[in-house]
This record gives structure tokens, C-alpha cells and sequence, in this order.
């Protein structure tokens, strides 16, 4: 049996510059974190004693026999990738609700990808297991999904990510020193909006909007180099959530579905409380709501949005871990 721990990620700046879209013309740069929470599969070749192949056991419990009539996408996908003859189960768990907008999709698919790598006696670099989590997800499932959450899940940490050029993910941590860091994460708030999206819906019409969003796109991704040169500083870390203000006005206008009359109810609302910036995480639609805010007007934010849970976090520094192998049995 395998079992590994994958994080999710809490994006800042740079996204919709990580469709292939996008990059593979004009080049694309993100700022993430992975934070303390996570997502965990185990994995193990199935006994040959059972009536099914395989089990895969997420929100609902499925037993096949054959990976083609697997439901769960990334699970039929990734079994495919590994072109495995044996029987195998599948067990997910996470700390957080999926299709929230911290990449719990890509977490999933870095989980099982390292979880069945280890399985078969495989070790990826990180580098390889988020370029295995990209192709699965871009080119097997289809789905209308960036380079960031697959690659922020395997390397983990407070990261600069280019994508596009010869190497087609470049991942360069943040040089920030530790009082800095903790001072950063202090100032940052996470609320869970009640409702969940399809991000690939939403994607579906960001990339349709990309020609006409041109300039805007490429205002997001200066914002990249603008919110480094912050926290690399000594400056007043506030202006990084005026940054964080001014890219969620600008994302908000890119495609219809980003955002609707709730979501902006409950920005107003943060903002009106003490909070300088903020953004919905991830393709838009639903899921949390991120907040920059100095720590002594956090108390008056979480009252006033007080019918939305407030998630404590921390950042991560590890990506996707193997935290259990056993051997599977030479019979099976």
C-alpha cells in the first residue's frame, strides 16, 4: 500500500496566464503557495478473491472491472497512464471540499500519480510528476484547466512559476525571510462561500475570451514581478493587498461566469470590514474567498461574515509526499 498527502494551493497573481492558450504565445508567470491543507489517497493492488478489478472510493463507492467503465475522470485517466494489468483500490480523502478553487482537482491527480508511481516502484522527480499531472489532465481528460495547480501540488512552497520556452514549467521559490513570511500569512483570510463550481466550465470561457482579454492578461501577469518586488522588500506589505484589489477587478471582468451578485456581496462586504484586498481563488464561479487584512481588523471581518466559515491556514513548504509505502505482496 501507498498512501500520499498532497496540498492544495492558494493562487495570488499570474492566473489565466497558465493555459497553454495563453503561454505558448506569450509566455506566462504565476505567484502560489500550497497551504496546510490536503488531500490523501492510498492505493494498493486489489486481492484476486473479490468480484471486482477495481475500487475506487471517493464520494460514492464504485467496484468495476474494467478501468474504461470507471466514472471518476482522473482516477480512469491515470490508470490508463500507468497501463497497469492489476487489480487496484483507490481510497480519497481531503481536508477541504473539492471544486473550491484551491486545485483540489490537480491535487488529486499529483496525489495518484506519485500514490500509483510507488506502487509500481516508480520515484519521480517533482518536475516530472507535475508534467505527468499536466498531460493527464490536459491531453487525456481534456479538461480546459492551466499548468499552475499541478504544478504548485508536486513542488509545494511559496513559488514564482513561468511556463512556456524550452523547459515549460520553470519553478523558482520566493526569497523571503522568515519573520517576513509570518508576517504574511498573518495578514491573510480564507472564507469558504457555501457554494461550489465546475472550473472547467468557467475555464471554457476565459480561453474562448482570451484574444479580446489581451491587455488584460498581460496586466495580470506584470502583477507577478510587482507583488514579488513587495514581498522582497521592506515596504509596507499592505500594498499587496491593494495589488490583490486591483487583479480581482481586472479577473472579475474576463469572462461572465467568474463572478455573480453573491460573490460580490461577500468582496464588498470583507472590504467594507477592514480588508485592503482580496479574490475568489481559482477559475471563478464559487469556492473560498481570499482576504488580505492587518491582523487587529480580522475580528470585525469574521463578524460581519459570520454566515461563511472562516479557515485558519499556513502555508507549506514539502508538495506531494509519499508518508506510507508497504510493499505489495510478490503473489499479487
Amino acid at each position: 500500500m501507498v498512501i500520499t498527502r498532497t496540498p492544495f494551493r492558494i493562487s495570488f497573481f499570474g492566473g489565466g496566464t497558465d493555459y497553454p492558450a495563453w503561454y505558448k504565445k506569450h509566455g506566462g508567470s504565476v505567484i502560489s503557495t500550497t497551504i496546510n491543507k490536503y488531500c490523501y489517497l492510498s492505493c494498493r493492488f486489489l486481492p484476486p478473491f473479490f468480484k471486482h478489478k477495481y475500487r475506487v472510493v471517493y464520494s460514492v463507492q464504485e467496484l468495476v472491472n474494467e478501468i474504461r467503465e470507471i466514472d471518476h475522470p482522473s482516477v480512469r485517466a491515470t490508470l490508463n497512464f500507468f497501463n497497469t494489468d492489476h487489480g487496484i483500490e483507490v481510497h480519497h480523502q481531503a481536508d477541504l471540499p473539492a471544486k473550491s478553487g484551491l486545485g483540489s482537482s490537480s491535487s488529486f491527480t499529483v496525489g495518484l500519480v506519485n500514490a500509483l508511481g510507488g506502487l509500481h516502484g516508480e520515484i519521480r522527480t517533482k518536475r516530472q510528476l507535475a508534467l505527468d499531472a499536466i498531460h493527464i489532465e490536459q491531453n487525456l481528460i481534456k479538461e480546459n484547466v492551466g499548468s499552475q495547480d499541478q504544478t504548485a501540488a508536486a513542488f509545494g512552497g511559496l513559488n514564482r512559476i513561468d511556463f512556456g520556452g524550452r523547459e515549460e514549467i520553470t519553478v523558482n521559490p520566493i526569497p523571503i525571510s522568515q519573520k517576513r513570511l509570518e508576517e504574511f500569512q498573518d495578514h491573510l483570510m480564507l472564507f469558504f462561500t457555501d457554494f461550489s463550481r465546475n472550473a472547467s466550465t468557467i475555464a471554457k470561457d476565459w480561453i474562448k475570451n482570451t484574444p479580446q482579454n489581451t491587455n488584460e492578461l498581460a496586466t495580470i501577469s506584470e502583477m507577478v514581478n510587482k507583488s514579488i518586488a513587495i514581498l522582497t522588500s521592506k515596504n509596507n506589505l499592505d500594498e499587496f493587498g491593494k495589488l490583490l484589489h486591483q487583479a480581482w477587478q481586472i479577473k472579475r471582468r474576463l469572462a461572465y461566469s467568474i463572478t455573480n451578485t453573491h460573490i460580490d456581496e461577500i468582496y464588498k462586504a470583507g472590504i467594507k470590514a477592514g480588508a485592503i484586498g482580496g479574490k475568489l481563488l481559482g477559475a471563478g464561479g464559487g469556492g473560498f474567498m481570499l482576504f488580505y487584512a492587518d491582523p487587529e481588523a480580522q475580528e470585525k471581518i469574521k463578524n460581519k461574515l459570520k454566515k461563511y466559515l472562516h479557515v485558519p491556514f499556513r502555508f507549506e513548504q514539502l508538495g506531494s509526499q509519499i508518508i506510507y509505502y508497504s510493499p505489495p505482496p510478490i503473489s499479487f
